[in-house]
């Protein structure tokens, strides 16, 4: 099992970059993701706590479940499927008000699911893949969200 944490801070209020992170559909304005959707709404919000998202990125299709909302502070989600297979124990973005903008920082903890191979295949491809991936999505909020 592996940790991945990508952290970033975007000059832009809080409110306003938790409601672009935690909108899936946004995450189409990275390169890494194809297709993001929200696939059932959450019980208090669209994106709230009970939401399904299903996303398709060049790395693999995930189907997600929110599992916690509290705006503008945080979001947990987990993986429920998943290709190629993976074991995932949490996903959970924070946010905090900096004097600079917002600083956002994105962990997950999870692992490729294949017999022999799969805590390698963990450490050599998933780790940098997701470090990447995440990262390209929070570029692509900075762009969208940060003061000129």
């Amino acid at each position: 099992m592996e940790t991945v944490t990508v952290e970033r801070v975007i000059d832009a209020p809080i409110d306003e970059v938790f409601a672009w992170l935690t909108t899936t559909t946004n995450y189409t304005r990275s390169p890494l993701a194809l297709r993001c959707r929200l696939t059932r709404r959450g019980e208090t919000a669209p994106y709230g706590a009970g939401a399904v998202r299903s996303h398709l990125w060049l790395i693999g299709w995930f189907r997600e479940r929110i599992t916690r909302y509290e705006p503008p502070h945080a979001t947990e989600y987990a993986v429920e499927r998943s290709w190629p297979p993976s074991r995932h124990e949490f996903g959970r973005m924070t946010f905090t008000e900096t004097g600079g903008g917002t600083r956002v920082r994105w962990t997950t903890r999870a692992e490729v699911r294949v017999p022999l191979l799969g805590a390698a295949l963990t450490r050599v491809a998933m780790r940098p893949v997701l470090n990447r991936a995440f990262g390209s999505i929070l570029d692509a909020a900075a762009t969208a969200l940060e003061r000129t």
